[in-house]
């Protein structure tokens, strides 16, 4: 169902002159990201009167936290003997956190959200589960497709900072509205699906049992998914209590989102910004290309003191130089991938660049070719490789299934295996919350052998300090695999500059 506020929205007067406005997402087109969209049963100090951002999150706390849980209290545990953990987490959350905040604020939402994608991703945009969930708040192609992510070769709003805080807040919302204003059921069925909760809720309402949180039978991972968040709260609330110290957040934004007018490339963006390539991509992890989609959305989130100059600049650039590219004319013999090659990118980006249909290329005709392509960050690499390698094979003709476990849904299925319910539950000619038992076979695909992902091989630069281990971690793969694939050994010494050959999307124990 649509999702609903669960209060009404406070209406944001612009900011003032000295702080970049962040455009909205809405089509309407209104800023969604100022101070002024507190509550207004706001604590004695206003949100912009904080110094730190941590002490804004914990006035804005409102979850109950009835006491002792055995739960919670081996989650706390958990945090505190792996500072380290916190530590990157927080690190990593620090560009974004700000806009968070001030979005719950402004939809009247309890703060202790803002520190769920601790729990989902470590604050890791990059971030990618085996159930092909994606980004911050982890979406699956279904529901991230279901709050209106868009998801294509150039991007995918599952990584867009702005859109997917967007789409885990409307759903989340919908689930607080869904399960009578109660949030610990809300936070619940956002990891295991709102059907999963409702049976559960009507077992225990049919049986005479309490209907809260902590009497539901839900699966074990959720069973410690909502003490996860709940610990968090209290370390956060109380850090000297367990022996810890969060470094201040500004309680100030850190990136203003800025249009672009049309594609570009991100190494020209990051240029006439003044800023590092890195850097652009963190905050705009959705564009996993060497440009932005063509198609839109038109916009860049940037450093807050970067957005004026970027302006500036964009408004010097012809459109050739905004893409980075320049003209070449086909010559006898040229095919899409002999001219890709010469110039150091790939048939697909040719195609896309030029609006080439399939077929061979006309002599004497201009194409559009990158002038300057330069690597990608690694972490991008692997994004854009995840999209162009997963795909469905032509495998066997038998239909993939899945045996129903005890405690499984058409929703847990859907999630773990990054499918939509609302298909899954067509192919098997059943409702989405139609109740499964142990031992029912589930078809996963319609007469294939269900999705395989193709390698993709690639070329990686070592950089200074780089381990083998460190850079197996980054693409997913084994340590023996990587040694393998460059005949290599473990004694092997690695030295900045050299290539290794990487084979992305070969599964591994």
């Amino acid at each position: 169902m649509p999702p609903q506020a669960s209060a009404p929205l406070t209406p944001t007067p612009p900011p003032p002159p000295s702080q970049p406005a962040i455009e909205s997402s809405s089509p309407e087109g209104t800023d969604t990201a100022t101070d002024a969209a507190a509550n207004s049963a706001a604590p004695a100090l206003q949100p912009a009167q904080y110094a730190d951002l941590f002490d804004r999150m914990r006035a804005g706390f409102k979850l109950e936290d009835e006491g002792a849980h055995r739960a919670i209290d081996d989650q706390l545990r958990w945090y505190a003997a792996n500072p380290d953990y916190l530590g990157r987490s927080f690190s990593r959350a620090d560009p974004y956190l700000y806009f968070i905040v001030v979005e719950l604020e402004r939809r009247g939402m309890p703060l202790e959200i803002a520190l769920l994608p601790v729990v989902e991703s470590a604050f890791e945009p990059y971030a990618y589960s085996r159930a092909s969930a994606a980004g911050l708040w982890q979406f699956i192609p279904g529901t991230g497709s279901r709050f209106g992510m868009k998801q294509d070769w150039w991007y995918d709003g599952r990584r867009d900072i702005v859109e997917s805080t967007r789409g885990a807040l409307d759903y989340l919302q919908s689930l607080h509205d869904e399960f009578n204003g109660d949030w610990l059921l809300a936070i619940a069925a956002y990891n295991c699906g709102e059907a999963m909760v409702e049976r559960a809720v009507e077992a225990n309402r049919s049986a005479g049992r309490p209907i809260d949180f902590w009497s539901l039978w839900l699966p074990t991972e959720t069973r410690a998914y909502v003490p996860k968040l709940l610990a968090m709260k209290r370390l956060v609330t109380d850090p000297d209590t367990y022996g810890l110290a969060f470094s201040p957040i500004p309680n100030q934004p850190y990136f203003a989102r800025v249009a672009t007018q049309g594609q570009i490339s991100m190494k020209v963006a990051a240029e006439i910004a003044g800023i590092s390539s890195e850097e652009l991509y963190e905050l705009n992890p959705a564009f996993h290309r060497f440009a932005t989609d063509p198609n839109g959305p038109h916009f860049l989130l940037l450093p807050v003191e970067s957005a004026d100059v970027f302006t500036a600049n964009l408004a010097q650039l012809s459109d050739e130089q905004r893409l980075g590219v320049s003209t070449y004319t086909v010559r006898h013999g040229d095919t899409v991938a002999s001219v890709a090659k010469h110039f150091k990118t790939t048939t697909t980006v040719l195609r896309e660049l030029n609006d080439l249909p399939n077929g061979p290329l006309t002599v004497g005709a201009e194409v559009r070719v990158p002038s300057a392509v330069t690597e990608l960050p690694p972490k991008v690499m692997l994004a854009a490789a995840q999209v162009d390698g997963h795909g469905r094979g032509r495998g066997s003709r038998r239909a993939h299934v899945q045996v129903v476990r005890r405690g499984d849904s058409l929703w847990s299925i859907a999630r773990r295996h990054g499918m939509d319910v609302h298909t899954l539950a067509q192919m098997n000619g059943m409702r989405p919350d139609d109740a499964l038992h142990a031992g029912q076979r589930i078809k996963l695909s319609p007469g294939t052998s269900g999705p395989t992902h193709k390698a993709r091989r690639l070329t990686y630069t070592v950089r200074e300090g780089d381990t083998p281990a460190q850079i197996a971690r980054l693409f997913q793969c084994s340590v023996p695999q990587l040694l393998s694939w460059n005949g290599l050994s473990a004694k092997s010494h690695l030295h900045a500059g050299q290539k290794l050959r990487i084979h992305l999307g070969t599964r591994h124990g």
